[in-house]
């Protein structure tokens, strides 16, 4: 389990002064968690003992073997295809697609173990929000998953944007941004730091994030109102998106189902139109 969340499981068991260490550690995690003890010390306004104490309380044996997982977490969430292909050279499929499928599976079940109906329910009512414009940015590869749920979204309710990859059209879309509309932002390892700095741009707005990420999290989590870890490691060179798409395709049935009048108002009149402007070339739609 990972550092944060095993503080985030602890929080109420944390005495003031330990809160006061978890704001620092969590202000810039997991960098602020690899300062000398003593700056940490100094930073948190905690006593080095103190903190010790605070780290056997999250199950590590000391200060140093804290700091290792840290560690260990920075490694992993930068594993490229290539070191994920050496960690897994000894494996040989036979029946690649059969196994591949099954990992998948495995995937999809851990998912379910990771998002409660609770949280499930939360993502729907902030999505609904007929007062919140919601809009949709991912990474190199994950932007691919926000444009599908965007493209989707905008036949179920409106207000619905994609913001495109490129930075230098973000200023646009901030500065449409109203307090409490929702960036839904989904980053996997090999972190995105452009996305690092647009959450901080949204947030500076009042708006609010919504973060899909892997058990590493993503720098541009910090400040979500809702931050998702879902399963990416199919124990290939690849890492799988499908629990994240399949995620969002099941957010979009009750999200279609609430006001499934205005849904089917609204579908009826996007086909409407589309139809009465004919076939136009793909980049034109």
């Amino acid at each position: 389990m990972q550092i944060r969340s095993v503080i985030e499981q602890k929080s109420d068991q944390f005495t003031p002064a330990e809160r006061q260490l978890v704001s620092v550690l969590l202000a810039e995690y997991p960098f602020s968690g690899l300062l000398p003890i003593q700056e940490l010390s100094q930073r948190a306004r905690i006593s080095a003992p103190s903190i010790s104490r605070f780290v056997t309380k999250l199950g590590c044996a000391g200060f140093q073997e804290f700091q290792q997982m840290l560690v260990k977490e920075l490694r992993e969430g930068n594993r490229s295809p290539i070191d994920l292909k050496r960690q897994n050279s000894a494996i040989y499929d036979t029946a690649p697609l059969a196994s591949y499928l099954a990992r998948v599976e495995a995937l999809n079940s851990e998912l379910q173990g990771r998002v409660s109906q609770i949280q499930f329910d939360r993502l729907c009512d902030l999505l609904s929000d007929p007062k919140r414009s919601i809009y949709a940015v991912g990474g190199r590869m994950s932007d691919s998953i926000a444009d599908f749920f965007a493209r989707h979204m905008r036949q179920i309710r409106n207000n619905v944007f994609h913001i495109p990859p490129n930075p230098e059209v973000w200023p646009e879309y901030v500065l449409r941004l109203r307090p409490r509309d929702i960036v839904l932002m989904i980053d996997f390892r090999r972190y995105q730091a452009s996305l690092n700095r647009l959450s901080v741009a949204v947030r500076e707005r009042k708006a609010q994030t919504v973060v899909i990420t892997d058990q590493w999290i993503s720098p541009c989590a910090k400040g979500a109102q809702e931050l998702v870890t879902v399963p990416i490691d199919s124990g290939t060179l690849w890492d799988s998106y499908v629990p994240a798409f399949a995620l969002l395709e099941a957010l979009l049935v009750p999200l279609a189902e609430r006001n499934w009048k205005g849904t089917c108002t609204r579908i009826a009149s996007w086909d409407s139109v589309r139809e009465g402007m004919g076939d136009l070339p793909f980049g034109n739609t």
